[in-house]
């Protein structure tokens, strides 16, 4: 095994990885000098390795060849990378915990999961050892992390970055993402890293997608629409959204989401996985054992549905529309949880998040107000394709009325 233990920035959160890439300087100048931004072991750095959260993919692995290219363009607009952040195992789960790296700290709701799979890059965001951090987001890694530590977090319109030289887990799904603690970073950031396809239209109507609601804890919800009540304000008309548009069913969502994923994730790894058996921590093994099982027919069985939700929801997200919805089911889970009450929350809250995942749409999460037990609650914008740029700008204006940490 190579040893890539190399200096790491001071880590009270236990964000960076070992084998961390040292600090890199960004351009003298440029719309974003003066800032620090962290990347997930996602993203290639050139001559150094990309683990993927996982130490048997770092060592069976030669140093990468190339640097992300939005690594680069961030360094060129002159923000400085401090250090590479830990990742669920192979990006698949959604609670941050990585048996081999450990888990990060949550400092704004310690003793709880920091959510994952960029769960090093939320968590040093939430601590400030950064501005911003790179994340990616299949199946809701940006915005699950982002509500459970109470910062914001956008996963883009899919396709719109790229994501060239940087592991793939389920291509149909896989997006780049970013996290900020302050919505005006977000938005810098997102200027130096969104391509130019942006569709642009003022806002007319706000769908509450109550239906979605309902599918989250009631503390969580009543939280949530509290906030909305006290930023309508901001937002221009605004629509209750009763029922599932087009009796689209949460449930059978996630089932489909789950299909496809798995298919496309286990085409990505099974391969090596089969040739290097690694010792996956617990949850991560299971999954990969299920991800084996499903087939080319099930996952063609699963594609009509996906292209339901996704016509269904691009069809009411025209231009001009938004819908808000829970990021997640609930706050974020004990370290500790038992394994039911874990299955639970992961079956509820991928429900919510599998649907702009399905639909390729963004959605940004942001730290919109408290459980009764004071922890991070994030309410989600979703946006019509390309009208990221939109969301960033509503995040901004919502952030007065947002919950302070």
């Amino acid at each position: 095994m190579n040893d890539w233990n190399i200096a790491v920035p001071d880590d009270p959160v236990n964000a960076f990885v070992p084998h961390s890439p040292p600090a890199i300087k960004g351009a003298e100048t440029g719309p974003l000098a003066g800032l620090k931004f962290a990347v997930k072991d996602l993203y290639d750095i050139e001559n150094y390795p990309t683990g993927g959260g996982s130490p048997e993919w770092l060592a069976t692995h030669d140093p990468a060849r190339h640097t992300s290219p939005l690594v680069s363009r961030l360094l060129d607009a002159g923000a400085d990378m401090i250090g590479k952040t830990v990742c669920d195992e192979l990006f698949y789960s959604f609670t941050g915990a990585n048996a081999h790296y450990g888990t990060p700290k949550n400092i704004r709701a310690p003793g709880r999961m920091p959510g994952g799979s960029s769960s090093g890059s939320a968590a040093a965001t939430a601590a400030g050892l950064c501005d911003f951090a790179l994340g990616s987001d299949t199946g809701g890694s940006i915005r699950v992390p982002a509500s459970f530590c109470g910062i914001f977090g956008l996963r883009p319109t899919h396709g719109r970055l790229d994501l060239a030289h940087a592991m793939a887990m389920a291509p149909s799904f896989d997006a780049a993402g970013w996290f900020a603690n302050e919505a005006g970073i977000l938005r810098r950031a997102g200027e130096i890293l969104l391509d130019g396809r942006k569709i642009s239209q003022p806002l007319d109507r706000v769908l509450v997608g109550e239906f979605a609601f309902r599918h989250a804890d009631p503390a969580v919800a009543n939280s949530l629409l509290a906030f909305l009540e006290q930023a309508a304000a901001v937002l221009p008309r605004i629509e209750p959204l009763t029922s599932a548009p087009d009796d689209l069913d949460l449930d059978q969502a996630r089932e489909c989401f789950r299909i496809i994923q798995a298919f496309e994730t286990w085409k990505t790894f099974g391969d090596w996985i089969g040739e290097t058996k690694p010792n996956f921590g617990p949850g991560i093994k299971e999954r990969f054992e299920a991800a084996k099982t499903v087939t080319a027919s099930d996952r063609d069985q699963a594609i009509p549905y996906r292209d339901k939700v996704r016509g269904t929801l691009r069809g009411m997200l025209e231009p001009g529309t938004l819908m808000v919805l829970p990021t997640a089911a609930s706050a974020s889970p004990l370290l500790d949880a038992p394994g039911d009450e874990l299955e639970d929350f992961r079956r509820k809250t991928m429900a919510l998040i599998c649907l702009s995942s399905l639909a390729g749409l963004p959605q940004i999460s942001i730290p919109a107000a408290s459980s009764p037990e004071g922890f991070p609650v994030g309410l989600s914008v979703m946006g019509w394709a390309g009208g990221d740029e939109a969301l960033l700008d509503l995040a901004s204006a919502l952030e007065p009325h947002c919950q302070k940490y």
